[in-house]
This record gives structure tokens, C-alpha cells and sequence, in this order.
């Protein structure tokens, strides 16, 4: 499989040149540019095609949330992962409208950026649990919503992630599962990861009840 293409995205040039030196490190990620603000990373994306675009949201020219909107609409094959230092409402739920495939705060760790890019590339969602916390809170204040229609996630489980967490409900371990579903152990754990992620449960135990009260099992 051939390493994923990243464009890096911060005004901040430090932090920038790290995290391309950090990313570069990793075999399975290639960075093929950098962008110090949203109007170069629309610019550098036509140019070089990445397959992941770590996009910070307060830049100058150009905000992140402009210029994931406008790559969405331009160029949506391409996958925005939101990495920034605020988790307020407001930048969350503005991100995921735009677009954004996930959320990420800039304390991750490099294992969980690694992955986080790892899976957007192969289309799938990926929220830090203090955001996945929110996203869950907001459908919290949902209660006039008509009791029999399901409540889909802000940003939705992907059918492999339904079929894992439909497994995990059952009690089954990852290996269970991954034997179940002719997968890699490694690769159900990733998948869990994302599931908690986004339904913000702490555990297997409260994942399983937040889906069964947002009806998806």
C-alpha cells in the first residue's frame, strides 16, 4: 500500500516544520507540501493532490473552515482533517459543517495523528474525545425529536464501523471481532478507537449505551 499523501496547513511556522518533520518520519505518511494559510493550502492541493489535508482554522487571508469549504466543493476526493488548539462549539460544529472528516486538538499524540490521517484517508471520521464529548451533548438537546427516528451522529460510523461496534455491543473482544469480520486485530482496534471516538464513551460498556439510546443498534 502506498504512503498517504499529506499537505500541512498552520500558519505557524514552528509548529509547521514539526509536524512535517514528525509526519515525515512515518513510512506510511508522505508530506508532499506545506501551507501558511487557507488560500495557499486551495492553491498547493490543486497542485499536488494529497489524499489528507491537516488544516488549522485560524489562519489570516483565508480561514480553515473557508478553505475546507471551498475543498470540499473543488476537490472532494480530497479529506480535511481539522488540527487545532480550541475546542470550542463554534469551531466544531462550523469545521464539520464545512466538511472537515475530523476534529483534532494539537496536544494528540503523533501515534494518534498517524492514525487519525491514516484513517481519513481511507474515508473514515475521527474526533479527539473532548469533541466527540460535544457532538454527543448536542444530541443530547435534541428531545423533541420524534422518539421512533434514529438520531444519525454529526459525523456518521462508516459501515465497517457499525459492524464493529454492532460486535463490541455483543461483548465480543477485538480478536472475536476481528476473527468475525476477517480483519487484522490491529486494524479492529483502530476501528474501535474511532467508534468511541465518536460516540465520546469512555469504554465498550458506555459505547454500546449511548448507540442503543441514539438507535443505531
Amino acid at each position: 500500500m502506498s504512503a498517504v499523501r499529506v499537505l500541512v496547513v498552520d500558519d505557524q511556522a514552528l509548529f509547521r516544520e514539526a509536524l512535517v518533520t514528525l509526519l515525515g518520519a512515518r513510512p506510511e505518511v508522505q508530506v508532499v507540501g506545506e501551507a501558511g494559510d487557507g488560500q495557499q493550502a486551495l492553491e498547493r492541493a490543486t497542485r499536488l493532490q494529497p489524499d489528507v489535508v491537516l488544516m488549522d482554522l485560524h489562519m489570516p487571508v483565508l480561514d480553515g473552515i473557508a478553505a475546507t469549504r471551498r475543498l470540499r466543493v473543488e476537490q472532494p476526493g480530497v479529506r480535511v482533517l481539522a488540527l487545532t488548539t480550541f475546542d470550542d462549539d463554534e469551531d466544531v460544529f462550523a469545521a464539520l459543517r464545512a466538511g472537515a472528516l475530523g476534529y483534532l486538538l494539537k496536544d494528540v499524540s503523533s501515534d494518534r495523528l498517524v492514525e487519525a490521517v491514516l484513517s481519513a484517508a481511507r474515508g473514515e471520521s475521527v474526533l479527539q474525545p473532548s469533541v466527540a464529548a460535544k457532538v454527543v451533548a448536542r444530541f443530547a438537546q435534541l428531545d423533541d425529536a420524534p422518539r421512533s427516528r434514529p438520531q444519525p451522529l454529526v459525523v456518521p460510523l462508516s459501515d465497517r464501523e457499525l459492524d464493529v461496534l454492532r460486535l463490541l455491543a455483543d461483548g465480543r473482544t477485538n480478536r472475536e471481532i476481528a476473527t468475525a469480520l476477517f480483519l487484522a486485530e490491529g486494524t479492529v482496534k483502530n476501528h474501535v478507537t474511532n467508534v468511541l471516538g465518536k460516540l465520546g464513551a469512555r469504554d465498550r460498556t458506555q459505547a454500546a449505551l449511548r448507540a442503543r439510546a441514539l438507535d443505531l443498534l
